[in-house]
């Protein structure tokens, strides 16, 4: 099973939804950044379940331990270790899916790739994993700001409901992350109606790195935007990816996509920042959907497996819509693309080492 992302700053998790602990070594973090300790904690914070009826019942700390790799708050260059105790499992909820796979999730595909799984809350494929992107991608972020890059998010669709304006800064103060408040009621209600009925919603994420320096990203076998996709598929419920304006521009003729150049900049930002998989300098926008959560309480048919055909019905504390807290793991996820491809365009031209070793 591949457990790490990234090249030069990379990120290799462990831990399963209902073990003891889950967390992840971040790698290739430059000597000398300060590591703030309660910005780590404010981003799982963000993250952690159970703030809102609109999310799971299931209550978590989520509270970070750093083991290695700081020296008086600041990096070593050493392996960054970080932990996160789990405190709030229901295992037994699981136990009438010990032995059937439930629709829509991994339990049918993990089971028959090794044979074996852990049936409780998913394991190693629950989204409670991402909690330790979150806390790796915090650490990215606090690198990337110290080069004036930025990493906002929202949600910009629910159940079909969708944004007609983007205000990051309401979305930070919403329950939901929501970017266009003249919709988040309808968005709301939209969700609590599905959880009445015991039902869940999908929704469409938008998150976007502003201050990204020209010339990030390896063409041609590791472009960025191609790793930006990777890096959002990767994502628990993630179904698709658009990158810039995606899926319209397919509508468009030539004279429209393209973006004008100008000695101040860009015209437009059809592309999403980036021409060629390397970065142009404008804003790199990405827009991620999700799947309706297949955590839902109906009667469902399913096999065991011995192949024969059943029904079941769910139990536990689910998500009503995953796109929510998955908005704050889109973040961490830029961020360790954006961080990586920072490090890897270090030695691109000569001037980058004259500019280093030359006295």
């Amino acid at each position: 099973m591949s457990n790490t992302f990234g090249k030069a700053f990379t990120m290799t998790t462990f831990g399963e939804s209902h073990g003891k602990a889950l967390g992840c070594i971040v790698d290739g973090v430059p000597a000398g950044l300060e590591i703030d300790e309660a910005y780590i904690q404010s981003e799982l914070n963000r993250r952690k379940p159970g703030k809102s009826k609109l999310e799971t019942a299931r209550k978590e700390d989520d509270k970070v331990e750093i083991l290695s790799g700081t020296f008086e708050g600041f990096s070593t260059g050493t392996p960054i270790m970080m932990i996160i105790f789990n405190g709030n499992q229901k295992s037994r909820d699981y136990d009438n899916v010990k032995d059937l796979f439930r629709p829509g999730h991994a339990d049918f595909t993990y089971f028959h790739k090794y044979g074996i799984r852990d049936y409780r809350g998913g394991g190693r494929s629950s989204a409670r994993e991402t909690a330790a992107r979150v806390a790796a991608g915090s650490i990215a972020k606090l690198m990337l700001k110290t080069l004036d890059v930025e990493i906002v998010s929202g949600l910009c669709e629910v159940d079909g409901i969708k944004a007609d304006a983007y205000d990051f800064e309401h979305a930070k103060t919403s329950l939901l992350y929501a970017l266009d408040p003249k919709v988040e009621e309808a968005q709301k209600d939209a969700i609590l109606a599905a959880k009445n009925k015991h039902d869940s919603v999908g929704g469409v994420v938008v998150t976007v790195a502003t201050g990204v320096p020209k010339g990030l990203g390896e063409p041609l076998y590791y472009k960025l935007d191609a790793i930006l996709a990777e890096a959002m598929m990767g994502i628990n419920a993630a179904k698709a990816i658009e990158i810039g304006d995606g899926i319209a521009s397919t509508s468009l003729k030539g004279s429209q996509n393209n973006d004008g150049i100008t000695p101040d900049g860009f015209t437009s930002n059809h592309s999403g920042g980036m021409l060629g998989g390397i970065s142009n300098g404008d804003d790199i926008v990405v827009k991620t959907h999700f799947k309706p959560t297949p955590s839902i309480f109906q009667a469902q048919d399913t096999v065991n497996t011995s192949n024969e055909a059943m029904k079941f019905e769910l139990k536990g504390r689910h998500d009503p819509c995953v796109a929510i807290r998955g908005s704050v793991v889109t973040e961490a996820m830029m961020a360790l693309v954006l961080a990586d491809m920072t490090l890897l365009n270090m030695g691109k031209k000569m001037q980058h080492l004259k500019d280093i070793y030359k006295k």
